[in-house]
């Protein structure tokens, strides 16, 4: 084939693909919209209505017509999933929205969700992220929701920075950051140098952004910056998107140490006044160690500072030991914020002042 035809045959080929990711995008927004019509129909008129026993009778008869007319996708079980999807997503508008990016197959996987507050947080991450319906699945199972930073918040703020992020797609630092890092896939059973934690990621960035988030945005790694005639080096530094801010990223192999605040302030300061534009907000900084002590973080205040510190693991513990400590974290995050006075201002209203 020369390379005109090969040229040509490229450009129908483009178009064939395009018209068919279209014509998909567009069926499964239908079909979403109608299950949801359905079960919004069958729960407003039928069950809402009627005794528990005479309306699971109605849906068996409804599906027993449906089934002789359509054929196959309305047995009793699919016609009770659209009751339950109608019943979780109430909201036709949000149900519209998220269908643009999320399947049948991602609301299915999204039923299974018993908490209210979690459902939202992983539909709203998952149209935002673009997951997949194994990424879903994936996250869910590594209890991403547990170890962001939303979660030790109290509910209703919870809610807020999700109607923020649904409404004017503007995401909180909450929403992106986590503890702890699951880095299994470094490959890395001990490591003798942060060097060689650092050249690990790199080498496994398209692994490291989805851990992180895929709003980030490599910009350097080593960054150097001057002050005083004397040379500091940033371990790696990303930009994220929808924060609209750069972020640092310092690495340490052993435990979070007092000082490692002093070094990333300055780090941040020199980002601030030196490369920060003027659309963007107020630089941030993540210190990922192996270990922090609690009380360490809490007196530090670190996150007045800009400075979120995580624990990175290479090897995870059981499901049952990790989940223990997740809610452990949760619980004492939670005590923290109920026994404070008053409330300091989020990162995102201070960077506005």
């Amino acid at each position: 084939m020369g390379g005109r035809e090969a040229a040509l045959f490229d450009d129908i080929r483009r178009l064939v693909d395009g018209a068919r990711a279209s014509v998909s995008q567009t069926v499964n927004h239908a079909l979403v919209m109608m299950y949801w019509g359905i079960g919004e129909r069958i729960l407003s008129e039928v069950l809402g209505k009627e005794r528990a026993a005479y309306g699971e009778r109605i849906v068996e008869r409804l599906s027993a017509r449906l089934t002789e007319i359509y054929g196959s996708g309305f047995s009793r079980r699919s016609l009770f999933e659209m009751i339950q999807f109608a019943e979780a997503f109430p909201d036709v508008e949000i149900v519209r929205a998220l269908s643009a990016q999320l399947s049948w197959t991602h609301f299915r996987r999204l039923l299974a969700i018993d908490n209210q507050l979690h459902r939202d947080f992983y539909a709203e991450l998952c149209r935002v992220e673009r997951w997949s319906t194994r990424t879903l699945k994936t996250k869910i199972d590594s209890m991403l929701f547990e170890r962001t930073a939303l979660s030790r918040k109290p509910e209703e703020l919870a809610i807020q920075d999700l109607a923020q992020l649904r409404d004017d797609d503007r995401m909180s630092p909450d929403l992106v950051f986590r503890d702890p890092y699951f880095l299994t896939f470094l490959g890395l059973a001990d490591t003798s140098s942060e060097r060689d934690l650092e050249t690990a990621i790199l080498r496994e960035l398209e692994a490291f952004l989805p851990e992180i988030g895929t709003d980030f945005a490599f910009v350097a790694r080593q960054k150097r910056i001057t002050v005083d005639a004397r040379d500091y080096f940033i371990d790696l530094l990303f930009y994220h998107r929808r924060l609209r801010r750069l972020v640092a990223i310092e690495l340490k192999l052993g435990d979070f140490q007092a000082a490692d605040k002093g070094q990333l302030e300055l780090y941040l300061r020199w980002l601030a006044k030196n490369e920060r534009r003027p659309e963007e907000d107020t630089p941030l900084g993540l210190i990922l160690c192996a270990g922090k002590s609690d009380e360490h973080v809490e007196l530090l205040e670190l996150k007045s500072a800009g400075i979120r510190i995580a624990q990175y693991m290479i090897e995870l513990p059981d499901e049952a030991t990790l989940r223990a400590q997740l809610h452990r974290a949760i619980e004492r995050a939670r005590a923290q914020l109920a026994s404070r006075a008053g409330g300091e201002a989020p990162e995102g209203d201070k960077a506005k002042r």
